[in-house]
């Protein structure tokens, strides 16, 4: 992992310089969103009853959205506040929706943080000859 971001820390650094000798000015090429990251945030705790009648609903969904391919990974915020959610969507709005018809997004209990993540840029200026 420590070679991986020495490596990372080195592109970053040598990329501007790389585009700066081809006569390229400003940034490479933008890169196609991938993924997006959601991060969820309850509006509000959960009573007894809310653990009884919604989370049964809302773990049902949400694995049903995994199985389909929607859902790559998923963790629960270790601050007992919400869940973080990387998918398998190339659009915030279409991650958007989505998220709102899970049951906890239908009861306006839980709202989403998206950020759409695509490939390392600076990359791309290791390929030019």
């Amino acid at each position: 992992m420590k070679k991986l971001l020495n490596f990372l820390a080195l592109v970053s650094i040598l990329t501007p310089a790389v585009l700066r000798a081809q006569g390229m000015p400003g940034v490479p090429a933008p890169v196609p969103t991938t993924r997006i990251l959601a991060i969820g945030t309850l509006t509000s705790p959960f009573s007894p009853d809310d653990m009884k009648d919604l989370m049964p609903k809302e773990v049902k969904a949400t694995v049903a959205l995994y199985l389909d391919g929607k859902i790559d990974q998923w963790w629960f915020k270790q601050d007992g506040t919400g869940v973080v959610f990387l998918l398998n969507v190339t659009s915030a709005d279409d991650a958007s929706a989505m998220l709102e018809k899970l049951p906890l997004g239908v009861a306006k209990r839980m709202t989403f943080q998206l950020m759409p993540l695509g490939p390392l840029r600076p990359l791309r200026g290791l390929l030019r000859d």
